[in-house]
């Protein structure tokens, strides 16, 4: 009994002949139920009620069976093993998640009998596993413990609230100790004080925390208490949810080696001895079963198989390993038997080399509300200032108290992480995982993305794209029927997609009378009377078999990025199945909006240069964008390229050999069905494997972005001309905080805007980008019958001679291209003065941001939209390096591009339309 549901992983069986089948439990027992029968395949794949599982290889004392359930439920896979642990017959139980496999040996000498009812009892427990509690005792890994920003919600909150509520009920009349609520009030400001203190003697600053600590005491000292109350809370809650939305640094560091067995079995003596891996040693003969994933770097001594290396090395099909040939830590023996020679261990193996790399990739712990902060805590010393003069010529202290209320950075501490928050909700609701807000914030910058190939612009499993017959008397469609009636004792992933494209073509699957398979090169069937060989070209020339006239018929048939199956009938070829990794439907639509908003769109992959190169030009990505035969090393490599180049660099990739890429991006980018450490290592996780979540990212944190800068300007204009007005007039106590906490509320309501996203307000509300303008101007043009003017600016198409194979970071040569065009049917530009040109410094103050910031953007390819956002006058600006200064461009008659020059602005400040369509 070696196949259970859709057949043996264990060895390849003839269908029809085995004798093979599916042990299903029901609540009355064990019975038996034929694999290939209807009833079988309803009751294992279609009954919800049952756990889905699959007896996938039997030996005479070990049983491998897949279970996808062990890879999404962690405390399914702890209950099953110790259920399994204690049947009796049972001598050891490995489960492994990320293969969905479970192993049970069996004790030696255990017959064959009681074997069959020890399994009886295991297919009951893999049913009912799910429905137990873990019980005292039981094994489970070590939880991570309740993170300390739990800890400190809890603890920083507690007294805050109770403060707020007896402050609440003295100014309601309630008659309370003033010495009981005071103290209360004063404790609970301890943590303000702290800040303040440690930024004070620290970091030689005055921070806004001083403010705080300051306004809150002298307000509770003079007995008003609903007032400083009210400020702590909000003042703690902020700093509670910014804190929250922190990035952990323990994701960006999680352990490639987890993902790894905790054991291995090796020839000792002559005997398969089971030891933990620690214990391997250079040298040893490790040997691996079908489902296991291969614990060292070595080079195998006997045996052959199929590995899956997908999720280390990106090749998206399994490859044959026989003896002589390198096999790596980390990958999946799919089918065969291996005995591989110890060549590396733990950390100097590649999956381990990748884990140091994460190890020593830099965290980026910015946090989008620190440039505001900063800006507040510049403002402590003067409001400071202004509270001691006034109160020293007034002789008013609840005047000068007043003053110290009025600060700008509560509101922004308050409204900045609401922001983050409402977007990083609406993006749950919508699929996209994002973790942080520092994240939005550089989702938001991102003016670069490098994309893996496999599984992430593509599909990432096998797929019939054609059928070429070379058999006038056959169809396509017998072609396709021989194949698969062949193959279908077979679990290997192309056997896997002929078969399915059979079914979904309707072909019927005919008996096989005989039946044979020959890894690495096919099979060999028997279908009615008539020989058939199914495999590749290898396997046709072993049988003396002609491909001449293919070669003829179809020239350039292995030009493409497809692979080839040969269908032979006795010693004639039939036809060809034509088999790739499709592309996702929606990768060239993703593609070509990114490359429309600006941003620039490489591809990193591990396959060969000729798969590369041909999903490459169908998705119309430049050739100097495009990197094939890329290690983890590699893809690492371009990315910190990218990023001293001055780009913010995304990257997304869903497997092993892209985590250290991720972990190096600004911000990096994963699917659900990745593996666990691309996954974990991402900032974003496309929750529903779908590309265009990644658009949908994308536009939430510009939005999040808008919210945030809106916010600020709604927080500090009216506080900064209250602490004015302070200095001159005399400002009530309640006045002055009215003013400064109505505008806190007003732009944390302004912040909640996110929860309805993008597109959930009228037009006049929406914030201006980059997404809208290319959209509205694009459908203009369509509307008008003429192409959108971003059309005139598409990438070229790839040369099939020129693939990245060799490049060398940093030596990508930056083409000059129009910066833009005019929209088309837009009225012409009138000749509006611009402002002169500037300099840096100069051009700072203007924008309100440092020059140290404004030296840091000024390279980006995002900075004339940058610049357009701050500009008081809606006026871009375009930085020249050769002059070392900054022109103006005006911009509401362009449809910018991010990372395009122009030619030079006139330095007079004004154009006409001639001028601009020229330049354009």
């Amino acid at each position: 009994m070696d196949s259970v549901g859709s057949g043996s992983r264990g060895g390849p069986l003839p269908p029809e002949a085995d004798g093979s089948a599916s042990a299903i439990s029901d609540s009355e027992g064990c019975r038996e139920v034929d694999a290939g029968s209807e009833e079988g395949v309803t009751s294992r794949f279609q009954a919800e009620r049952l756990v889905h599982y699959e007896v996938v290889h039997r030996t005479a004392h070990r049983l491998r069976v897949r279970i996808p359930l062990l890879k999404v439920d962690e405390d399914y896979s702890h209950v099953l093993c110790r259920l399994v642990k204690e049947l009796e017959g049972v001598e050891s139980v490995r489960c492994q998640p990320l293969a969905q496999s479970l192993i049970v040996e069996y004790t030696r000498g255990t017959v064959a009998a009681e074997q069959s009812e020890t399994e009886c009892h295991l297919f009951i427990a893999i049913q009912q596993a799910h429905q137990i509690n873990l019980l005292e005792g039981v094994s489970t890994p070590e939880k991570a413990p309740v993170s300390e920003q739990g800890v400190d919600l809890v603890a920083r909150l507690g007294l805050p609230a109770a403060g707020l509520l007896l402050g609440f009920g003295a100014m309601m009349g309630v008659p309370l100790p003033s010495l009981v609520v005071g103290g209360i009030i004063l404790a609970a400001t301890r943590p303000v004080y702290d800040r303040a203190m440690t930024a004070l003697f620290k970091n030689g600053e005055l921070a806004i925390d001083l403010l705080d600590a300051l306004a809150i005491t002298l307000h509770t000292l003079e007995g008003n208490f609903f007032a400083p109350a009210l400020m702590l809370g909000m003042v703690e809650g902020g700093e509670a949810i910014r804190d929250l939305t922190a990035r952990s640094s323990e994701r960006a560091s999680l352990d490639l080696l987890s993902c790894l067995g905790t054991e291995a079995i090796v020839e000792r003596s002559g005997q398969e001895v089971k030891i933990p891996i620690d214990q391997v040693v250079v040298g040893d003969r490790v040997v691996v079963y079908p489902g296991d994933q291969i614990p060292v770097d070595g080079t195998v001594l006997r045996g052959s198989g199929l590995v899956d290396q997908c999720k280390l090395t990106g090749e998206s099909i399994p490859v044959v390993c026989g003896v002589g040939d390198d096999v790596f830590a980390s990958t999946i023996l799919v089918d065969g038997h291996l005995c591989i020679q110890t060549e590396r261990i733990g950390v100097e193996t590649r999956a381990g080399i990748i884990a140091n790399l994460m190890r020593e990739a830099p965290v980026y712990d910015t946090r989008v509300s620190n440039f505001a902060t900063k800006l507040a805590n510049q403002l402590v010393a003067p409001t400071l200032l202004a509270s001691a003069v006034v109160g020293t010529v007034s002789g008013d202290v609840s005047r000068a108290i007043s003053i110290l209320t009025l600060d700008v950075g509560t509101g922004i501490r308050i409204s900045v992480p609401t922001t983050i928050l409402s977007a990083l909700t609406y993006a749950a609701r919508h699929g996209v995982l994002i973790r942080t807000g520092r994240t939005i914030e550089q989702l938001a910058a991102v003016d670069a993305i490098v994309f893996d190939k496999t599984g992430t612009l593509t599909e990432g499993r096998a797929g019939v794209t054609d059928i070429h017959v070379l058999l006038p008397a056959l169809s396509s469609g017998e072609v396709l029927s021989l194949a698969a009636s062949a193959e279908q004792g077979l679990t290997h992933p192309v056997a896997e997609a002929i078969i399915r494209h059979a079914k979904d073509q309707g072909v019927a699957l005919l008996p096989c009378e005989a039946w044979e398979y020959h890894v690495g090169l096919g099979v060999e069937a028997q279908i009615r009377g008539q020989q058939v060989w199914v495999g590749s070209h290898r396997l046709m020339a072993q049988r003396g078999i002609d491909l001449g006239e293919l070669h003829r018929c179809y020239p350039d048939l292995e030009a493409g990025s497809h692979s080839l199956v040969y269908v032979a009938l006795g010693e004639t070829l039939a036809g060809v199945i034509l088999y790739s990794d499709p592309i996702r439907a929606e990768s060239p639509a993703v593609v070509q909006s990114l490359q429309a908003q600006g941003i620039e769109v490489y591809v990193l992959s591990g396959d060969e240069a000729r798969v590369v190169r041909a999903v490459s030009q169908t998705l119309g990505i430049p050739q100097e964008r495009v990197y094939a035969e890329s290690f983890p090393e590699r893809k690492v490599e371009v990315v910190k390229a990218l990023h001293d180049g001055g780009k913010t660099v995304a990257f997304c990739g869903d497997g092993i050999n892209d985590s250290a890429a991720l972990a190096y991006a600004d911000v990096s980018i994963s699917f659900a069905g990745a593996s666990g450490i691309a996954r974990e290592t991402a900032d974003v996780v496309l929750m529903e494997d779908r590309l265009t979540q990644l658009e949908t990212a994308i536009a939430i944190a510009w939005q999040a972005i808008d919210i945030v800068n809106q916010n600020i300007a709604l927080v500090m204009l009216p506080n900064v001309g209250a602490v004015l007005a302070g200095v001159f007039l005399a400002i009530n106590p309640v006045l002055a905080i009215l003013i400064n906490n109505g505008s806190a509320i007003l732009a944390e309501l302004n912040g909640l805007r996110p929860l309805m996203g993008p597109t959930g307000l009228p037009d006049w509300l929406q914030p201006r980008s980059k997404v809208s303008l290319l959209r509205s101007l694009a459908v203009t043009a369509e509307a008008g019958g003429v192409a959108p003017a971003v059309e005139e600016n598409r990438a070229p198409a790839i040369s099939p001679i020129l693939v990245n194979t060799e490049a060398k970071p940093g030596s990508w040569a930056r083409q000059a291209r129009p910066l833009g065009a005019i929209a088309p049917h837009a009225p012409a530009p009138r000749s509006i003065p611009l402002p002169e040109s500037l300099i840096q410094k100069d051009l700072a103050a203007r924008l309100g941001v440092s020059p140290q910031t404004l030296s840091r953007r000024k390279r980006q390819s995002t900075f004339a939209q940058w610049s357009r956002t701050r500009d008081p006058g809606r006026v871009a600006w375009r930085y020249a390096q050769q002059e070392q200064i900054f022109h103006p461009v005006l911009a509401d008659t362009l449809l910018f591009r991010a990372g395009q020059e122009r030619d030079p602005v006139s330095r007079s400040g004004h154009h006409s339309s001639g001028d601009l369509a020229a330049s354009g």
